[in-house]
C-alpha cells in the first residue's frame, strides 16, 4: 500500500488551527504522509508561531488530499500567482480537495468552486459568490470530491468527515475518540445567529478593517478567472 499523501499549502498569516486541527486527524490515517509546504519552502508565521523546514510546494508531485487553510493572509494569497499555481496543480491530482475557513476563497480563486456548494467563515460567505459557488451555511459541505468547512474549528469536523470517507465511519469515530473530540463550549455563541447582539457587533467591528481589501482581492481574483 502506497502512502496516503495529505498536503497543506501554507502562506503568510495563515491561521494555524485551520491546518493543525485537520493535521492531527489526518495523521491518524493508515499510511498517512502529511506535508506542510509553502512557496519555495519559506518559513511561515501563523498567529505568532513560526513553521519552519517546510517542503517546497513545487517539489510535491501529487497528493491524495489537499487541505487549504484560511487566515488573515487569505487576501494576499488569492492574488499570489506562484502560490495559486501550485494549489491548482495539486488540486488537479487530489482525490479530495478540501479547505477550512477562508481557505475556500482560495479554492474559489483557483477556479474550483464554480457551480459547487461550499462553506466558509460566516463573515465572508458573500465572497464565495464572485467565484460562482453556491453558498452554504453548513459547518461541513461536500460536493463531489470537494469538501469545505466553516470557520477555524470546523477543520476538525471536516477532517473527520474525509477520514470516514477514506477509512470508514467506525475508523473515523475511533479517531474522534482517540483525540477525545467531544466539544462542550462554555458559551453558546459560536455562530452569528446564536451570539448576543453586542458580541456579534464587536466581532464584526474587529473584522471591518480588513473587509475592503478582502472584497477587492476576491473581485480581482474572480476577474482573472474570467480572463483566463
Amino acid at each position: 500500500m502506497s502512502d496516503f499523501v495529505v498536503v497543506f499549502p501554507l502562506y503568510p498569516r495563515v491561521t494555524q488551527l485551520d491546518f493543525t486541527g485537520p493535521y492531527e486527524v489526518f495523521a491518524r490515517l493508515p499510511k498517512a504522509k502529511l506535508i506542510a509546504a509553502s512557496v519555495g519552502g519559506q518559513d511561515i508565521e501563523a498567529d505568532g508561531l513560526v513553521f519552519a523546514r517546510l517542503a517546497d510546494l513545487a517539489t510535491i508531485e501529487r497528493c491524495d488530499v489537499i487541505c487549504v487553510p484560511g487566515g488573515f493572509g487569505t487576501t494576499e494569497a488569492m492574488l499570489d500567482e506562484a502560490y495559486m499555481a501550485q494549489v491548482r496543480r495539486l488540486a488537479a491530482s487530489a482525490a479530495y480537495v478540501t479547505s477550512v475557513c477562508t481557505g475556500s476563497l482560495i479554492l474559489g480563486a483557483a477556479g474550483l468552486l464554480a457551480g459547487k456548494r461550499a462553506a466558509t467563515h460566516w463573515a465572508w460567505r458573500d465572497l464565495l459568490k464572485p467565484f460562482g459557488a453556491i453558498v452554504s451555511e453548513d459547518r461541513v459541505v461536500r460536493d463531489g470530491h470537494l469538501f469545505t468547512g466553516g470557520g477555524v474549528t470546523a477543520g476538525i469536523d471536516l477532517a473527520l468527515t474525509v477520514v470516514a470517507e477514506v477509512a470508514g465511519e467506525d475508523y473515523a469515530q475511533a479517531v474522534q475518540l482517540g483525540i477525545e473530540y467531544a466539544p462542550a463550549p462554555p458559551f453558546d455563541s459560536g455562530r452569528p445567529e446564536l451570539a448576543p447582539p453586542q458580541v456579534l457587533e464587536a466581532v464584526v467591528k474587529r473584522m471591518a478593517p480588513i473587509a475592503n481589501a478582502r472584497y477587492a482581492a476576491a473581485a480581482k481574483a474572480a476577474a482573472r478567472l474570467q480572463q483566463a
